[in-house]
């Protein structure tokens, strides 16, 4: 791993497994500061959504608000930004003015990113930084998908813009080969659940899947009783479990097809998973790297020590985010580079 020269690799039942080296002061100090005040804040925003008075749509619509919130953000200078309009929800195109955008469709890459933000509180806005940053560390274009969320959708929703997205790539020029999917938190298991929808779609697969601290498995009990539920020091099981059961589970009941964890994946490209040893999410990028060694799609699973969730999006102050960036970057320019040494296919589909 770039940033940690002392990580050590290693293969546990099958999955690869790199361990990053001691996180630096700043990332340190970052968690024991988030530990004792966003953490309690975002506890005491689940005991309210859990209220009779803010209960279910009412508690989503104000937690929707959070992404305005995030305008003032801009991306690093040299960025260049279009927007893009679907019918059921919108997108951004992000590109550093040095890489080919866009419009190269027949010579470009592209990312197709899914933000996290627990289907509730991320978008264009409190993304467009980190994508920004993870579009110029690969080298490639990336469109970042504002898929509907609570309460305007349903998981179900929001795997279907995903795909609707994909199409959009494909239909644009640019070949699957060339395509690759990634997110954060929710929308890393978006990116995994929009690879098994692709495969069930019979549409052609994506080059890789990278994913920042995936959250892959809606029911609360992989989490509950895990020592990481009080190690966090951002999101509790408690606090994945409201938009889950309050949101998504129909007459109390989560279907476990909405979940990737529960799938098989056969099929699925080459993968890259990061996430700390100290998040509530660490089972669900375990049991995603399991299945990932059950089906033989060749995976890394990077553990970085005593990081935040999404730390990534701190690579303004935090090195090793930085670093976990350059680590994204590596790995998708690698497969990137793999898929522009074979044979060019036309993958145009239908609309």
């Amino acid at each position: 791993m770039t940033a940690a020269p002392h990580a050590l690799p290693t293969t546990r039942d099958g999955v690869h497994v790199e361990f990053a080296s001691k996180a630096s002061l700043r990332l340190r100090l970052a968690h024991a500061l988030l530990r004792g005040t966003l953490r309690p804040a975002i506890d005491l925003l689940c005991v309210l959504g859990e209220s009779a008075a803010l209960r279910g749509s009412r508690a989503f619509r104000i937690a929707n608000v959070a992404d305005l919130l995030a305008m003032p953000l801009r991306p690093a200078r040299g960025t260049k930004r279009r927007a893009v309009l679907f019918p059921d929800f919108r997108a951004e195109w992000l590109w550093h003015r040095d890489h080919l955008g866009p419009d190269d469709a027949e010579r470009a890459a592209a990312i197709l990113y899914f933000h996290g933000g627990g289907f509730l509180a991320g978008g264009l806005h409190s993304h467009r930084r980190l994508t920004a940053r993870i579009a110029r560390s690969a080298g490639v274009a990336l469109l970042n998908v504002d898929y509907r969320q609570l309460p305007k959708g349903h998981i179900t929703d929001t795997v279907d813009d995903a795909i609707t997205a994909y199409r959009h790539l494909l239909n644009s020029g640019f070949a699957a080969e060339r395509i690759v999917f990634a997110g954060d938190s929710a929308g890393g298991g978006i990116a995994f659940a929009a690879a098994l929808a692709t495969r069930t779609s019979a549409l052609p697969m994506p080059a890789a899947i990278a994913a920042i601290a995936p959250w892959a498995d809606l029911d609360p009990e992989i989490r509950r009783g895990h020592p990481n539920d009080r190690r966090d020091a951002m999101l509790s099981a408690r606090a994945l479990a409201v938009p889950a059961l309050l949101g998504f589970a129909r007459e109390g009941v989560l279907d476990p097809a909405w979940s990737p964890v529960n799938h098989d994946f056969t099929g699925l490209p080459p993968t890259l998973i990061q996430v700390s040893n100290l998040e509530v999410l660490l089972p669900d990028s375990g049991a995603l790297a399991r299945r990932c060694a059950e089906a033989g799609v060749p995976h890394t699973l990077q553990i970085w020590d005593n990081a935040i969730h999404v730390f990534q999006a701190g690579a303004d102050l935090l090195p090793d985010a930085r670093a976990a960036i350059a680590e994204i970057g590596a790995f998708l320019r690698r497969v990137l580079d793999a898929s522009a040494a074979g044979p060019a296919t036309d993958h145009t589909t239908a609309a």
